[in-house]
């Protein structure tokens, strides 16, 4: 058995079924191999920032990790934002990088890249594969060492990759998560009983269904406020769970928004900074008199200690759960606020909301907090593009359930080949295109900045039009049935339509207001 068999095959044995791939010479035995072990489904992308974006938005929906296959370092380049995000995300990821063959590593050709050094800036876990008999076992330490979450990458050079004297591996067993202590519970409880004002900050796996249900009962007990972080990798939603406040973006919104607390309590998340600094603003939201709590960290049994929290600090009460409501479907021009409400209206059960709408996101997690209980994916670390492959890999991992992606003009650009793989694996993904023509959130940025400016030449790096994007071309042109909506009727109509027919559509959403 040569080493890309046994590689592919000690993936599969441990749960990594699904492989994002764009492939080059030095990965073709890995190629040829797969039809060796047709359990590994292996879908193609264009763009090797769509196979890093789509195993992102795979494991999130599935739990479990997704492989990628890149081509040697400049194909992990390619790649680098989106597993950005994956890492702010804590993504279990598998990457497989291929290499030179060891003989060839000394004659530096022309793709030859220090490929541990920029995995090393992405990845928790880096390890090459030496030889055959190596390449089975350092993928199960991949596997492994993703499912604790992270990115873990295995660099294979071509040759250990065609050699024969490889065997299967076992899988490695994975630790579970670790438990918070109760002293810690113990404290927390405290804190909140003291009577001061504190807000219970959810993030990581206190936003599923569980942990929302048992932080809303420990805020019901004891008076705290309850928030999120701005951007959670994956939050459940929707009529019977707690209306959960965001953490604003903006800097000025998320400090008026935890003014006057004096204790902060983190459940999954880490404590929250602003995207950037701006002039005469602090770092942080967190007032300067407050104090932060570590219920649990990222990466711990946050859903356990919430529970045990809500037991010692609230035993008897009963959370405050949202009703099932919908907005009324608007009429009229289409601005992001009635874009928001048509999806709110038609957001179907079991949904997977994909959220890359940025600045024209207004409303959108208002109106849908009622819907029928469903999935939010957001953009974590900020690395724009992650929204179309996001989606695909959602698509793959759950095939029984709609995917809505909500998605800026200008950062659909950077992945919008992503359009082709929904149509070659017929996904069933309605990607809502916020056409607004222009780079809007760095209008808003260039204000806050202090970098205000009206000079012609600084508009046209913000503006998006001459010539305009004309986006059911390019969604046709890929293969998906694309459609155009002004008004709100519009959009509504080709949202019920697109949303019935199986496989993939697009909505150009012309927003102008």
């Amino acid at each position: 058995m040569n080493g890309a068999q046994a590689l592919i095959r000690t993936l599969v044995d441990a749960g990594v079924d699904v492989c994002f791939a764009n492939p080059g010479t030095s990965e073709m035995h890995f190629v040829a191999a797969l039809d060796d072990v047709p359990d590994m489904r292996a879908v193609l992308t264009l763009f090797e920032g769509v196979a890093t974006g789509a195993a992102d938005g795979y494991a999130r929906m599935a739990g479990r990790p997704a492989a990628t296959l890149l081509h040697l370092g400049p194909g992990m380049g390619n790649g680098l934002a989106n597993l950005h995000n994956a890492r702010r995300a804590r993504t279990p990821l598998v990457n497989v990088v291929g290499d030179h063959a060891r003989s060839h590593k000394r004659l530096d050709a022309p793709l030859e890249s220090d490929i541990d050094a920029v995995a090393g800036t992405v990845s928790g876990w880096v390890r090459r594969s030496l030889a055959p008999a190596d390449v089975a076992a350092d993928a199960a330490d991949a596997v492994a060492a993703a499912s604790a979450g992270t990115t873990a990458t295995l660099v294979l050079p071509a040759d250990v990759s065609w050699e024969d004297g490889a065997e299967v591996a076992a899988p490695v067993a994975v630790r579970p998560a670790p438990q918070v202590a109760p002293a810690v519970v113990e404290e927390i409880a405290a804190v909140l009983a003291s009577g001061e004002a504190a807000v219970l900050f959810l993030g990581g796996d206190a936003m599923s269904e569980e942990g929302q249900l048992a932080a809303a009962q420990v805020t019901a007990g004891t008076g705290a406020r309850l928030m999120s972080e701005t951007f959670p990798p994956r939050a459940a939603r929707g009529a019977g769970l707690p209306d959960l406040t965001r953490l604003p973006y903006p800097p000025e919104m998320a400090i008026a928004a935890l003014a006057g607390t004096k204790h902060l309590v983190l459940a999954g998340a880490e404590s929250p900074v602003h995207f950037f600094a701006y002039p005469g603003v602090p770092g942080t939201p967190v007032p300067d008199d407050c104090t932060v709590h570590v219920l649990s960290a990222p990466g711990e049994d946050g859903v356990a200690a919430l529970r045990a929290l809500a037991d010692r600090a609230a035993p008897d009460a009963a959370p405050v759960l949202l009703e099932a409501e919908r907005p009324e479907l608007p009429t009229g021009p289409l601005d992001p606020r009635t874009m928001a409400a048509v999806i709110g209206a038609l957001l179907p059960e079991r949904a997977i909301v994909v959220d890359e709408a940025l600045t024209s996101g207004v409303g959108l997690n208002e109106l849908t907090s009622g819907c029928p209980r469903h999935d939010w994916l957001n953009l974590t670390g900020g690395a724009i593009g992650d929204g179309l492959p996001m989606a695909l890999g959602a698509a793959v991992a759950c095939p029984d359930r709609p995917v809505i992606g909500i998605q800026a003009d200008g950062s659909a650009m950077y992945t919008i080949s992503a359009l082709w793989s929904y149509a070659r694996e017929q996904l069933d993904v309605t990607t809502i295109v916020c056409d607004n023509g222009s780079y809007a959130i760095l209008e808003h940025e260039l204000q806050k900045v202090g970098a205000q400016s009206d000079g012609e030449r600084a508009r046209k790096l913000l503006d998006l039009g001459g010539p305009a994007l004309d986006f059911v071309a390019l969604a046709t042109g890929m293969g998906v049935p694309a459609t155009r909506a002004t008004t709100a009727e519009e959009l509504a109509d080709q949202l019920r339509r697109a949303l019935a027919e199986p496989g993939p559509h697009l909505i150009d959403a012309v927003l102008r207001g």
